[in-house]
């Protein structure tokens, strides 16, 4: 479990291709203190887990799946990550409740700039934005964020100018690839509209 609040900007040192997989060596700086096997490390808001680590470089292992759905499989040496350990108990949770299970890829449909600041709109799968309501919550290659505007297939967020430096989200070009996790709570309750209909009740009918 994460929070969405990115700890720092990592760099891809190397990919290497393991059929059917890929392996993602990464600097992770900071964020690599403490790091041990099997730790889990957000890499752009996917789950990843760390199969080594020496000194501050540490590797994940990307299977197909993992590939074929988030952006992690355009990653090429050099590309800057978003990078967040994950929460520990007690830890203040300034973000929201983020599983580092990616949804689905969207795209960067256009920037508003408002210097310092900047809207962003993305173009998602439709199904998505049933999980959306403005002012609630979405994450964005890991970043927490609050919705603005909702549409059927896009969406908006009004990034402020320390999220524009200190994550990726500030180098988005249009048509860029990003990665979507919609709110875990938004899941819940359409999965119960979904089969509330459909599940044998304990209850006695009525009469």
């Amino acid at each position: 479990m994460f929070t969405g609040l990115v700890e720092t900007l990592g760099q891809v040192v190397e990919t290497i291709d393991q059929d059917p997989g890929r392996r993602l060596r990464i600097d992770c700086g900071p964020v690599a203190e403490g790091l041990a096997l099997g730790d889990s490390v957000a890499i752009n808001g996917c789950c990843l887990t760390v199969v080594a680590c020496q000194d501050t470089v540490a590797d994940f292992e990307a299977g197909s799946e993992t590939l074929s759905r988030t952006n992690l499989g355009q990653l090429a040496s050099g590309s800057a990550v978003n990078l967040e350990r994950a929460l520990a108990v007690g830890d203040r949770l300034g973000g929201h409740y983020v599983t580092g299970h990616v949804d689905a890829l969207g795209t960067l449909d256009r920037r508003e700039e408002e210097p310092p600041w900047a809207k962003l709109w993305f173009n998602v799968p439709q199904p998505l934005t049933r999980q959306m309501a403005a002012k609630g919550s979405i994450t964005v290659d890991g970043v927490s964020l609050t919705l603005v505007d909702v549409l059927a297939t896009r969406f908006s967020v009004a990034l402020i100018p320390h999220t524009l430096t200190v994550t990726t989200l500030g180098r988005l070009e249009s048509g860029s690839p990003v990665n979507i996790e919609t709110d875990v709570l938004a899941k819940y309750v359409g999965r119960f509209l979904e089969t509330q209909d459909g599940w044998p009740s304990d209850k006695p009918p009525l009469t």
